[in-house]
């Protein structure tokens, strides 16, 4: 067959070379490799430089894409970095939702229609502080079940998982037309305990199956020897990572070791950092990340910064750390874009940086969005939870003599609550114990609806309460997202071993997996209420759901427009507006006071219900029952520092 170009002069004879020149343009291929001699990549033939930025599109609602993606691209930024996570597309076993703010195409089309390429990190695990590092939860129905290996039930489900996810990344590859440049295998697997090359060597074989030779693959580990052995085999190009104060010529000595030719490239320049409820708020010095990110470019080398925007951990995606430390609902991250877009002084410095080395967009950029204090919101109690567990549970309890884990009651995300009686008279206090730190993660205890207190993993083991013989005991248990790094992401949710009332194992569980985000969504209905029960504890209220409902105001031009809400007496929770699950809030603990409200949730042709679950403790009976909606987050709380060890940047495996 004749060449692009050889077609091109034979048409010049007959036709004329505007025509010829239209030919070529029709049949010309785009390409994207390695040029191990000239230590760079090559883009359509010409030398290639990625400067690239990391955004999660499941922590940036879809309505917020395009605003995120050309803050990006006028920066200077030639490229994004994005992760898939699979359990965001794979809730339930075959059940697999591309829609919505899940809408990966439309996200990936979004960049090329902006002018930015995309570095795609499909998994299957990504870390990422997100809940199990993206890993179902449904696969660990297999008690055997190795994660991360080559153990033939969990690459059953890894193939099952790629075999529809990367038939639909192959069009978008650039050599198909599309915007990506490089599809990472697998994430930091040098730092995983098991170090299982076959299983690597699988991956590497089924991503080729389904996107073909010419894509390069790639992997990213820390940067460290043992790290990178571990984390690569044959056929995948080794990048290494790390943050902006270590020795920048070190870690790519690391990267030279494997990969003594072709391009160097640092896939995680940490522009800020990760926080964990009871911990302070993690901000980096932009001079540190402008020092490195010049350091790195003046070495030619490619670079992604981790994060550009770090977004939110809506619902219950939030991920956790060992020792177990769960990351709050906003995914900051001290991003040179905040939470809810916004333009920083970080973004600008290292905008400054990028003019240094590339011409960078001109024109201007798209500004922050506004924001608007609605105020407050007055709410009033509808019911207690254990009052509703007909709504929330309609599928009825299941018994055992032991209690089940989350994962045994097919219950992913959210709540259980287990129920028994007392086996014996406890009119003076007595111990409700977790011997084996058994409750994982939190435990709200009552005894005939009144509040006992509080069993926490790690932390808090043991409670005395009262009550009388075969009084209800009920433990409702809330899984505050699993762990996303290191050997224990295979860890259970729920009750996992058993519980003692004085010396005696408790036994005859009741136990309600809870649908709470789809009986909100129905609308939940006041009920009639029981009297409320005295508490033991003034520290303590039962599990309850608030309701109010506000408009949002008329005669003022561009509502409805970002919010804030604040809450102001409340203790820890979990919020819906108008049955969006915004995610927990704790302000007891901290550092983050308010959560993020984007627009696109609210109404301005309805009021927009807000619908609050408090665990702990509400405001209602001694203060003003609201929440209020502000202009200004608050993520920097004061709190006592429960690892005052941790630094930045560190490895948390």
């Amino acid at each position: 067959m004749a060449s692009s170009e050889t077609v091109c002069c034979i048409c010049a004879l007959f036709f004329g070379g505007i025509f010829c020149t239209l030919i070529w343009t029709a049949t010309a291929k785009h390409t994207f490799q390695i040029d191990y001699e000239n230590n760079c990549f090559k883009k359509d033939g010409e030398s290639f430089r990625y400067i690239s930025g990391s955004i999660h599109y499941s922590r940036v609602p879809r309505y917020y894409w395009k605003d995120r993606i050309l803050k990006m691209y006028m920066l200077g930024l030639n490229a994004v970095h994005t992760y898939v996570p699979w359990n965001f597309h794979e809730v339930m076993p075959k059940k697999f939702v591309f829609d919505g703010d899940r809408d990966l195409e439309h996200f990936l089309q979004l960049a090329n229609d902006s002018g930015l390429l995309v570095i795609l990190r499909p998994g299957p695990y990504i870390c990422a502080e997100w809940d199990m590092g993206s890993l179902p939860a449904w696969i660990l129905k297999k008690d055997s079940v190795v994660l991360r290996s080559s153990d033939p039930d969990y690459l059953a489900a890894v193939d099952q998982w790629m075999n529809v996810l990367l038939p639909k990344i192959r069009p978008l590859l650039y050599n198909n037309g599309g915007p990506i440049i490089s599809v990472q295998v697998e994430n930091e697997y040098g730092s995983y305990f098991a170090c299982d090359h076959d299983y690597l060597r699988h991956l590497v074989k089924l991503f080729r199956y389904h996107l073909g030779d010419e894509v390069v693959l790639f992997s990213t580990d820390g940067s460290s020897l043992h790290n990178v052995q571990c984390g690569t085999v044959d056929g995948l190009y080794a990048a290494v990572d790390f943050g902006p104060t270590e020795d920048i010529t070190k870690c790519f000595e690391v990267q030279r070791h494997f990969e003594p030719k072709g391009p160097l490239i640092n896939s995680e320049l940490y522009t800020g950092w990760l926080d964990h409820w009871g911990e302070k708020h993690q901000v980096v010095a932009t001079s540190v990340i402008t020092r490195a990110l010049d350091t790195v470019l003046g070495l030619g080398a490619n670079v992604n910064m981790y994060m550009f925007i770090g977004g939110t951990n809506f619902g219950y995606w939030n991920g956790a750390n060992t020792p177990y430390a769960a990351q709050p609902t906003s995914y900051d991250y001290d991003a040179p874009l905040s939470e809810a877009g916004d333009l920083t002084d970080k973004y600008f410095a290292i905008r400054d940086v990028i003019r240094k080395y590339k011409k960078v967009p001109y024109g201007p950029i798209p500004p922050s969005v506004p924001k608007f204090a609605y105020g407050p919101v007055p709410l009033k109690k509808l019911s207690a939870l254990s009052e509703m567990l007909d709504v929330m549970c309609p599928s009825g309890p299941v018994k055992s003599v032991y209690p089940l884990n989350f994962v045994q009651l097919n219950q992913y995300f959210g709540f259980v609550l287990y129920r028994t009686s007392l086996p014996k008279d406890c009119s003076n206090p007595t111990s409700l114990s977790s011997p084996l730190n058994g409750v994982h993660d939190r435990a709200y205890i009552t005894v005939d609806g009144v509040p006992q207190g509080v069993l926490e993993r790690d932390k808090m083991l043991s409670i005395n309460i009262t009550g009388k013989a075969k009084a209800t005991l009920d433990i409702l248990v809330e899984n505050q997202g699993r762990i996303s790094v290191g050997r224990y992401i295979n860890e259970c949710k729920g009750l996992i071993t058993n519980l003692t009332l004085g010396k005696d194992f408790l036994t005859g569980w009741t136990m309600y997996p809870l649908d709470i985000d789809e009986a909100v969504s129905r609308g939940l209905k006041e009920k009639s209420r029981k009297p409320s029960m005295s508490s033991r504890s003034s520290a303590f209220t039962a599990p309850a759901f608030y309701i109010g409902s506000f408009d949002i105001p008329s005669g003022i031009p561009d509502l409805p427009q970002d919010t804030f809400i604040n809450f102001p007496g409340w203790t820890k929770g979990q919020i819906w507006i108008n049955g969006f699950n915004l995610g927990r809030y704790w302000p007891a603990r901290g550092p983050q006071i308010t959560l993020y409200v984007p627009r696109h949730i609210l109404s301005t042709s309805a009021p927009n219900n807000i619908t609050v679950l408090e665990l702990e403790k509400s405001p209602c009976d001694v203060k003003p029952c609201v929440v209020e909606f502000v202009d200004t987050p608050v993520l920097n709380a004061t709190v006592s520092n429960i690892f005052p060890g941790r630094k930045l940047f560190v490895g948390l495996y």
